[in-house]
């Protein structure tokens, strides 16, 4: 039995309103140990540590505004988040970044929030749960400006390119991957790019109930943290490294970002 850690699962989402325990039972039963739980505005930042409280040592916290939800990111909402990110619960300042794919936020909005978190992560030197999707080369710009006062960063739900991980890589921050490389044609062109990634920097995540793995598509439409064994056994097939040995590596890497 493996030793997960799934380093993102949306666990407040409406979609385990009704069996969230049961979720939680059953990713433990398949051998995801401990789970970090994404904040992605103020109220499901406090949804994330409630719930972290409620399962010490099995569920932890971030505390964030996703770029979807930048027009919300007001000066008393920052306030706000900074008060919870002090929570012992949360373990990283996220999730945010930039999504200009769907543009759900105005790009000024998202980018002066992403900055202002960028700011509390420097000074609660607490590390970085960041999203960037079709705007690469504006993410870059904002975070290498501000990189140098900053610690551990992972860019959750990696699904670029060469040029984009060697970017980031060369910016000393992790990867997380998702499901998507269990994708037969969306991930063609992240696998070949894993063996690239250091041991000490790869992550594994299912986003839930997010990128359902094909694989488990007879399970219904939902993803769930049970399902991150999908996730590894992908990723240690395109690493070229044994599932049990990709588990360790992924585990002790997320127990040293996180602190867990």
């Amino acid at each position: 039995m493996h030793d997960l850690v799934d380093i993102g699962i949306n666990l407040s989402h409406r979609q385990f309103g009704s069996d969230r325990e049961a979720v939680i039972v059953r990713a433990q039963a398949a051998g995801v140990r401990r789970m970090l739980v994404t904040g992605t505005s103020v109220a499901s930042t406090r949804a994330a540590i409630d719930l972290a409280r409620g399962k010490p040592g099995v569920l932890f916290a971030t505390a964030g505004i996703h770029p979807h939800d930048a027009s919300s990111a007001s000066p008393a909402a920052l306030q706000e988040l900074a008060a919870l990110a002090r929570s012992p619960e949360v373990r990283a300042v996220g999730e945010c970044g930039l999504d200009f794919d769907r543009d759900f936020s105005p790009r000024p909005a998202q980018e002066a929030a992403f900055e202002a978190q960028l700011e509390l992560a420097a000074e609660l030197k607490r590390p970085l749960f960041l999203h960037e999707r079709a705007a690469h080369d504006r993410f870059l710009a904002i975070l290498s400006r501000v990189r140098p006062r900053l610690g551990a960063a992972v860019v959750h739900c990696f699904t670029g390119g060469g040029r984009e991980l060697d970017a980031y890589l060369a910016l000393d921050l992790h990867i997380g991957i998702t499901g998507w490389i269990c994708d037969e044609r969306r991930g063609a062109g992240l696998r070949p790019l894993i063996a690239r990634v250091p041991a000490d920097r790869l992550m594994i995540e299912t986003d839930a109930p997010f990128l359902l793995p094909p694989i488990a598509k007879a399970s219904g439409r939902r993803n769930e943290p049970a399902f991150l064994v999908h996730v590894l056994e992908a990723v240690a097939r395109a690493a070229g490294r044994p599932p049990e040995q990709l588990a360790e590596e992924t585990t002790r890497t997320a127990e040293a970002f996180f602190g867990l």
